[in-house]
């Protein structure tokens, strides 16, 4: 058995050989376990991780989950998935081998979940709850995918929760001129908003903006990138999706606004962060500029929409506000349906006119 006793320090040590990934015969060495116990158990979860065995523990399978999963997805998706796993997942299905788990233990976690209540009697949202199961049947799903498990008993109980639809608000151009009066005893909030709505961007995006990103000359706004706080350090990551990498075209009086706010921060380098703020201090200002201007307070994301829902007004298609916005065409159409013009008046009369056979009217 490769587990040893370091006679100095009193503790115990392992000495595991493995063949990884390529073929090729490793060996790893890991040290300071305080009992000759836990460095079997160790060597033992070691040596069924790189087997990928699936009689291993649930907790290190999530281990492998997670490292296969690190490096495609961004950065705080990990760490969003892992506080679900740690919190809500882990705690009971953790020592349970992987390919033990049935539906009935995945039944009563659900119970589990379904059944939780905090301090003030409330229990998790239901887009909670579909989140955290989507989770779990994400882990089986890379396990039956990739690594031979016969099939995934979370798929089979079925999801629990609903995905809640917030309600989508929206600023009208006379509300949103309302707030960008109040705006303007602070630059940064005033032409941080400005962007917001007069562009339809993230707020992420917004946060990670630096002067190399406008093109003044042409009048182009390129977004490429997006700002996340995580563990109490800025993080500056690609943006939501492929299709969020796209260029903005601005309007002459924003790019003049933004040149103005750039030439008022002395020492700004191309690279740096014009917005150095917070994402909660977007939120202060945007409940001080709401309630100084007398109007109803919206959601930062809800500039985005006032943004799709003004261009929709103004006549653009779907497609065309969705390259706009880093959407697919569809999206805009299934999420704004409502906002489109409707063509139904003009349809029922055109089938009229079919039907009387009128035909000159029917085109």
């Amino acid at each position: 058995m490769p587990v040893y006793k370091d006679q100095k320090k009193g503790t115990w040590y392992v000495m595991s050989r493995y063949v990884d990934w390529r073929g090729e015969r490793k060996q790893k060495c890991k040290r300071g376990f305080p009992t000759k116990r836990e460095a079997v158990e160790w060597e033992r979860s070691f040596q069924l991780q790189s087997a990928a065995d699936l009689t291993m523990n649930f907790e290190d399978f999530v281990e492998i989950y997670l490292r296969d999963m690190t490096n495609r997805i961004r950065e705080n998706t990990i760490s969003t998935k892992m506080n679900i796993v740690n919190t809500k997942i882990l705690p009971y299905f953790g020592k349970l081998r992987l390919s033990e788990i049935t539906t009935k233990e995945v039944i009563a976690w659900q119970n589990e979940m379904l059944a939780y209540r905090d301090e003030k009697k409330k229990p998790y949202s239901q887009t909670y709850l579909k989140t955290v199961h989507n989770q779990l049947s994400a882990i089986f799903n890379h396990a039956v995918r990739y690594y031979n498990l016969r099939s995934n008993p979370a798929a089979q109980v079925g999801n629990m929760g609903t995905e809640e639809h917030k309600e989508m608000l929206f600023w009208t151009r006379e509300e949103y001129k309302k707030f960008s009066d109040e705006m303007m005893d602070k630059p940064m909030s005033f032409y941080a908003f400005e962007i917001l709505y007069w562009c339809g961007i993230r707020e992420g995006e917004l946060l990670a903006l630096t002067p190399g990103d406008f093109d003044f000359d042409n009048g182009i706004l390129s977004i490429s990138k997006s700002y996340q706080r995580l563990n109490r350090t800025d993080v500056i990551t690609p943006p939501k999706t492929p299709k969020s990498n796209r260029k903005i075209k601005m309007p002459s009086f924003l790019c003049e606004e933004i040149k103005e706010y750039i030439g008022m921060l002395y020492g700004i380098k191309n690279k740096d962060r014009m917005f150095p703020i917070s994402k909660s201090y977007l939120h202060h200002e945007m409940d001080r500029g709401a309630k100084g201007a007398g109007i109803k307070r919206i959601r930062i994301h809800d500039l985005r929409h006032s943004h799709i829902s003004l261009l929709i007004d103004m006549g653009f298609s779907a497609v065309a506000i969705a390259d706009r916005v880093g959407h697919e065409s569809i999206d805009i159409t299934y999420r704004y349906a409502h906002l489109f013009p409707s063509k139904q008046i003009e349809m029922a009369q055109k089938l009229e006119d079919l039907e009387k056979g009128d035909f000159n009217n029917v085109s």
